[in-house]
């Protein structure tokens, strides 16, 4: 599943007023959904099947690849999505990589490359070469001095 699939998915189910979103089971869609959750955009994240946010189920021999799931909680405040707006950067078509200067410069409120500067309440999740730590916020990416794949920002 690529980014822009999990982006849609996420806004689509705060407009759509969800409290609950299950995306397939990958570690891009992990490590997205763990910044998110890091950032204060969801409240929790639990690993299940297509059925139900259950670990357990996840965990047994009967739950095939296809049906295993990643679960969010989506959170709102005063009756308004914590999320407004999430968009991809780095595309199949044209891959966004950043050096560890460039990095630094979007979180100082800068652009670099075609990429607009962050702004308040904003992050961008990267993807490093670091096996450890590989999804990243920015400005975690850049207090441990990594540079990678900028894949989306959410605000």
């Amino acid at each position: 599943m690529l980014a822009h699939d999990l982006c849609a998915r996420i806004q689509n189910a705060y407009r759509a007023r969800h409290q609950k979103i299950a995306v397939n089971h990958s570690t891009q869609n992990l490590g997205i959904l763990s910044i998110l959750l890091r950032s204060g955009f969801i409240s929790n994240v639990t690993r299940g099947t297509i059925a139900a946010p259950s670990p357990a189920a996840f965990l047994t021999d009967t739950a095939s690849d296809a049906q295993k799931r990643i679960w969010a909680e989506l959170k709102y405040r005063n009756d308004l999505p914590a999320l407004h707006h999430m968009e991809v950067i780095s595309k199949p078509s044209k891959r966004v990589f950043m050096e560890l200067a460039e990095l630094r410069r979007l979180c100082t409120g800068r652009r670099a490359q075609n990429v607009k500067p962050l702004g308040l309440g904003e992050i961008i999740v990267v993807r490093t070469h670091d096996a450890e730590n590989e999804w990243l916020e920015a400005r975690e990416a850049v207090q441990m001095k990594l540079a990678g794949e900028v894949i989306c920002r959410a605000q």
